[in-house]
């Protein structure tokens, strides 16, 4: 993993992974080769997820359930001075690094993240994904699958991501800051399941739904019941 680094900078994927053996070794595939460390932290997995984790040469930590102390147990575990958080369902095209790169040489602290696509040809996801894009154009708020990269420096500044089972990404956003994020060109692609599953008008409604009552003040804890 990893021959190109940059002026010595290391970066560490850090990915959260739950029953996600049908989807997790193409999101590896995309990073592999340009990251120095990748950190699998699953959720008890019941699947071959970490088996093809550990195949991959991936480093996994195992633990409790719920995508915010996840990414928190995976940052502990990671080594990286960048970390790059990744869904395990996301898969970066190929021209991400390029551009990470550039990120990573001109930011001494900050974050970024990339233009969320869906992996699917109708005509409903390219609504979804203009959607998504005016939403992180207007209130600067991107989502969980559209990565996050941030410097090792600026997270632990933050404090890192919340051990909180839903809206961990909103949060960390938020904390961020507008100002200190960075909207990069290339696209983390998403697959789009959930939308199949859920309606690709139902879907979004019911984010937003979800989304509206987290800023009225109800817990993540009772919202997560909501999501599925």
């Amino acid at each position: 993993m990893g021959d190109s680094k940059i002026s010595k900078i290391t970066i560490s994927v850090v990915i959260p992974t739950l029953e996600a053996g049908d989807t997790l070794r193409p999101t590896l595939d995309s990073v592999i080769a340009s990251v120095d460390e990748i950190v699998v932290s699953d959720g008890q997995s019941l699947d071959h997820t970490v088996d093809q984790a550990k195949q991959s040469g991936a480093k996994v930590v195992v633990g409790e359930r719920g995508r915010g102390q996840q990414l928190k147990r995976g940052a502990e575990a990671a080594t990286g001075d960048w970390l790059l958080f990744l869904h395990a369902d996301t898969v970066l095209e190929s021209c991400w690094f390029d551009e990470a790169q550039k990120f990573i040489a001109e930011e001494a602290r900050g974050a970024a993240v990339f233009k969320f696509a869906l992996n699917e040809k109708r005509a409903m996801a390219r609504m979804i994904e203009r959607v998504v894009a005016l939403r992180c154009c207007l209130f600067g708020l991107p989502y969980g699958d559209q990565g996050l990269l941030i410097s090792r420096k600026c997270y632990d500044e933050l404090g890192g991501y919340k051990p909180i089972p839903l809206f961990e990404d909103v949060d960390i956003v938020r904390r961020i800051g507008r100002r200190r994020l960075t909207f990069l060109r290339s696209h983390a692609v998403t697959s789009a399941i959930r939308y199949q599953g859920g309606g690709f008008i139902r879907r979004p409604l019911k984010n937003l739904m979800l989304l509206l009552l987290y800023y009225l003040g109800v817990s993540p804890g009772t919202l997560v019941h909501l999501y599925k």
